[in-house]
């Protein structure tokens, strides 16, 4: 390692869903050839081109500290899984800017197809120096990098093989009760039978004139939303934090929320859920823009092309 008075850092960032071997192969290869301070990894609360994530954010954290913080010189940091949000890589380089020098951003060699649609990637472009990992055949187009350094790996693993096969063989055996308890036990429901599953929930629990909005077709930011009234501003909190609680328990986690007494909304990426006072319902008509939405989607579709 070099010293500096500010710190030299790589950053190593995703989501880690889950962590495998071609990950641990990764870093301490950087680590061996980097010359930096520091090497941060850093697990995504929701990676911005992704809907959703098999495990949540705080599994997720737990199994990168399992994994990387053993490893000399190598801390994982939970800066974005703390926003809570989707983050651009961008934000996170600037965050920590403020600490450190940050000369590297370690990226696999699948994400270049689609590296000049991230968020400020000119900046980003002539901040730092793109580490790319190469992974199976995917080709190595660094014609728009200003400056790149290559990590020669051959770990033929993806995160979305070992969940969609169930192939935990490039799992740590430090994690692998986990993650095998969460991919057996994940379900594949359809969106419908969640959205079932929400009603009833909400239904149990004394909603009233709960309501399912169909925009699948629609140009909205969700497929499904749902509508409910709560009978107080006291039954709207105890409302959503039992609904959230039970999802959670069917591994859907809200993205993101926001609660008061008058009115909850929960975002599950493709499924919208407000939770209102019959007041607030009344005064923001939000079935009337939904059902307007249906309604223009049903036209569309039934307008004869020809």
């Amino acid at each position: 390692m070099v010293n500096h008075q500010k710190p030299i850092i790589a950053l190593f960032g995703g989501s880690f869903d889950p962590p495998h071997k071609g990950h641990q192969l990764i870093v301490e290869e950087a680590i061996k050839s980097l010359e930096i301070d520091q090497l941060f990894v850093i697990p995504a609360y929701l990676n911005p081109f992704k809907t959703s994530t098999l495990a949540d954010a705080a599994t997720r954290l737990l199994w990168c500290q399992t994994l990387f913080d053993p490893i000399d010189g190598v801390t994982v940091d939970d800066y974005e899984i703390k926003e809570g949000k989707s983050t651009f890589t961008a934000e996170t380089v600037k965050h920590f800017n403020q600490t450190y020098t940050v000369k590297y951003l370690i990226i696999g060699s699948d994400n270049l197809s689609t590296l000049t649609q991230w968020h400020a990637f000119e900046w980003l472009n002539e901040t730092v120096v793109w580490v790319i990992a190469t992974r199976g055949n995917h080709p190595l187009d660094t014609e728009k990098l200003r400056e790149w350094k290559l990590l020669p790996m051959e770990a033929p693993i993806s995160s979305t093989h070992i969940r969609d096969k169930k192939d935990l063989q490039f799992i740590d055996e430090k994690i692998k009760v986990s993650v095998t308890h969460i991919i057996e036990g994940q379900q594949h429901m359809t969106i419908d039978e969640r959205i079932a599953g929400i009603v009833h929930i909400l239904d149990d629990k004394k909603a009233e004139e709960i309501e399912v909005f169909n925009l699948e077709d629609a140009d909205y930011i969700a497929k499904r939303v749902v509508i409910a009234n709560s009978l107080n501003g006291k039954h709207t909190i105890a409302l959503f934090e039992h609904l959230k609680k039970e999802l959670k328990e069917q591994k859907d986690t809200f993205f993101a929320s926001d609660i008061s007494d008058e009115w909850a909304v929960g975002d599950l990426g493709d499924i919208l859920i407000h939770i209102m006072i019959p007041e607030y319902r009344q005064r923001y008509s939000l079935e009337t823009f939904l059902s307007e939405l249906v309604e223009t989607q049903k036209k569309n579709k039934d307008v004869d092309p020809a």
